[in-house]
């Protein structure tokens, strides 16, 4: 595959400004950035999935510049429907510090800070130099604007499109940056920064954007218990991301594969091959959990928190568990009833909020859906491991 059709295979290409980026990626070598605002001090794995682009281009021989705003931090971009709370400028410099560092460690590329070409500009230059290349109409038309207007927009938060249209700018020039990388919600401040560039350097500058990645419900992916999954093992152990990594929704974790790892096609397309067959044993969401892990905090890190996992979870935890027997399965076969039915809990409604509050495990797999169906495939050699909080380990017993 080309660089272009392996981003497509992985689901990493949401909208293109032109169609010329395809041969751009796979026959030229430039520099590109991606950015983010430092409200934390802190990535978290929302940024990974977008911030692994530079490694992938990186690979390919592109030359990545990693965009931390310390201007636009201290602006807000507009949310879909509130404003962002402001932050100080002494929270703003730490957390650009920190995260300089964490990406540095991790992405092994430059990192930028817009607040070094925009702490000079005054009012007047600002209004003359970028503004009058605005069309306010131009700038209602975008999404990320548009949504806010019934409700309302500050200023202030009508500004961040320029404000990161002339960090592209100023990368262009600078920099010879050609290219912007982001978010599918950014397209609007990017295309933004295209057109400031055509119109003051009557240069081309090109943009791609990346699909959000969510969960299969359409929710923000990387939230447990309203608990973001952070880079910082201070923050988020290595164990906890684990974990997060080896209970995601079976449906999802072929795509969360391609998207968080650089496992080869082959390689995942056979890891999918040995998933279906034998779902039970959830290789492909152990081998996400442990390669993600792996990238973050290095092998070792990888190495303990797959062994804690599996003595804490895995059979060797087993051997003294009590043992249920039950007969063959019934039809629709709810969860809740088989935990009820084997007297693990007191009610079907006690078994249905337990497993809604995270507090089930089937094979090691978190159930958080009520009307989950237990079937024929979980159980290996006519067993199943049923785990009630941390320390309750059940294993039934088909007779």
């Amino acid at each position: 595959m080309t660089l272009f059709e392996e981003l497509k295979w992985r689901g990493l290409i949401k909208d293109i400004s032109d169609p010329k980026i395809e041969k751009i990626l796979n026959d030229d070598k430039i520099t590109f950035y991606i950015g983010t605002d430092p409200t934390g001090d802190s990535l978290h794995i929302g940024h990974l999935s977008s911030f692994l682009i530079c490694k992938r281009l990186k690979d390919y021989g592109h030359n990545p510049i990693i965009l931390v705003g310390g201007a636009t931090g201290l602006i807000g971009d507009p949310k879909p429907d509130t404003e962002r709370p402001m932050i100080t400028k002494e929270e703003v410099t730490h957390n650009f510090n920190e995260l300089k560092k964490q990406v540095n460690n991790l992405f092994d590329c430059e990192v930028v800070n817009n607040f070094d070409w925009c702490k000079d500009i005054n009012f007047i230059d600002y209004l003359r130099d970028y503004g009058k290349y605005f069309n306010v109409n131009y700038m209602l038309s975008k999404d990320i604007v548009s949504r806010r207007l019934d409700d309302g927009i500050t200023y202030t938060e009508f500004s961040y499109m320029i404000m990161q249209a002339l960090d592209f700018l100023h990368l262009y020039q600078s920099k010879n940056c050609i290219m912007q990388v982001a978010g599918q919600d950014q397209w609007g401040n990017i295309t933004a920064g295209i057109e400031l560039i055509r119109k003051k350097l009557g240069k081309e500058a090109y943009a791609f954007t990346m699909p959000l990645v969510t969960k299969k419900d359409g929710t923000k992916f990387g939230k447990t218990n309203g608990k973001a999954i952070w880079l910082s093992k201070e923050k988020t152990t290595p164990y906890e991301m684990y974990q997060f990594f080896v209970n995601v929704e079976d449906d999802m974790v072929i795509n969360y594969l391609k998207i968080f790892t650089f496992l080869s096609k082959e390689k995942i397309e056979t890891i999918e091959n040995e998933n279906n067959q034998n779902p039970h044993l959830r290789i492909a969401a152990k081998t996400l959990a442990y390669e993600v892990v792996k990238f973050v905090h290095g092998q070792i890190e990888a190495d303990n928190a797959k062994k804690m996992s599996e003595e804490i979870f895995g059979q060797n935890n087993t051997s003294n568990a009590p043992k249920i027997y039950i007969n063959s399965l019934e039809e629709n076969y709810k969860l809740s009833s088989l935990l009820f039915d084997t007297k693990i809990v007191p009610s079907k409604s006690e078994g249905r909020r337990l497993i809604m509050q995270g507090g089930i495990k089937l094979n090691d797999k978190k159930i958080t859906d009520p009307d989950y169906i237990v079937t024929k495939n979980n159980f290996e050699n006519n067993e199943i491991i049923i785990n009630k909080g941390k320390k309750n380990i059940f294993k039934i017993i088909t007779k």
